[in-house]
């Protein structure tokens, strides 16, 4: 029973630690739309700029998707 009970300690301290580290931090950008176009995606992050829903936010292109996601 106690060989059982470490080994299931263990499982679950591992478990815990690997979920920890893979979390990221509260200050992280969010993934706020994806766009074909590059206008389109500086659009729409001026306007939540000016409405207030974010403060920095940037347009990046991915080309393995071709196309452009808006983090802010």
């Amino acid at each position: 029973m106690r060989k059982v009970r470490a080994i299931l300690v263990s499982a679950v301290l591992a478990t815990g630690m690997s979920l920890s580290i893979g979390a990221a931090p509260a200050h992280a950008e969010t993934l706020n739309g994806i766009y074909q176009q590059y206008s389109e995606c500086q659009r729409v992050g001026s306007y939540g700029d000016d409405q207030g829903w974010w403060n920095d936010w940037r347009c990046e292109w991915k080309s393995q998707y071709y196309y452009y996601f808006l983090y802010a």
